[in-house]
């Protein structure tokens, strides 16, 4: 079984910009995630897909391949991840001279999961053999309880419950739920671990199916870095990062 590790790198950022290179404990952040992915010792290849010479270089001195740039057309502001990934996915097996069973994508703005996050997350992918799976928290937010949407001047709970069978509690009128432990339970995407098997992402490339399973991460390590705020955060939590290599 080959298992191919993408790491997508976009230059042209535009919730922080210049995101990838941004230093945390003097290393630029996507090292983070190529350091994990080649210490993890789970992938035939980890490759950085990326429109920037800048940042191919830099990924390419911490251990990860890259011989390609990125198509406009996969790094534009509008462009969907997943065709990015797959491009990835297609050009290292013409490069390689060989097809990969399994990509494993990692995002580098999560840089707070660990080398045992991936291990599972791949071993739960190879156990279950599902489509994809992505990577999760519990949702700190919750939206059949407390989040809100404006529709027409009128304040909404995003969701509603329709059917008082599916769940064991009793709701009030038109099963709201008054408290949060009774709301059903949801997850966060944390933007950190996406695993495919190669045909799902051929001749699918769709991120949620029928066939997609979720594996589970604690809050503390799925820091998602979108923002300035986010980015200070990992850096207080990142004293010693030695912890995210084992």
């Amino acid at each position: 079984m080959t298992i191919l590790c993408t790491i997508c790198a976009r230059g042209g950022s535009k919730g922080l910009s210049n995101k990838a290179l941004r230093k945390i404990n003097n290393k630029p952040l996507i090292s983070y995630t190529v350091r994990q992915a080649i210490k993890s010792n789970f992938f035939d290849e980890v490759v950085v897909s990326t429109d920037s010479k800048k940042i191919q270089s830099v990924a390419k001195n911490y251990g990860a391949k890259s011989w390609f740039l990125r198509p406009m057309k996969y790094a534009n502001d509008s462009s969907s991840k997943l065709l990015a990934i797959r491009h990835a996915l297609v050009e290292s097996e013409k490069f390689f001279k060989k097809k990969f069973n399994i990509c494993v994508d990692l995002d580098i703005t999560a840089p707070l999961r660990n080398i045992n996050d991936i291990k599972q997350a791949v071993k739960k992918f190879i156990r279950h053999r599902p489509n994809n799976i992505i990577s999760v928290c519990d949702a700190k937010k919750n939206p059949y309880f407390n989040m809100v949407e404006e529709c027409k001047g009128e304040i909404k709970l995003i969701k509603q419950i329709k059917d008082s069978n599916k769940f064991s509690r009793s709701f009030a009128s038109d099963f709201e739920v008054v408290r949060r432990q009774d709301a059903p339970k949801v997850y966060e995407m944390n933007a950190s671990i996406y695993i495919f098997s190669r045909q799902s992402l051929i001749k699918k490339a769709k991120l949620l199916n029928k066939k997609t399973r979720l594996f589970v991460m604690p809050r503390f390590r799925s820091i998602d870095i979108d923002e300035i705020f986010d980015l200070n955060l990992v850096k207080l939590l990142i004293k010693d990062d030695k912890k995210l290599f084992r």
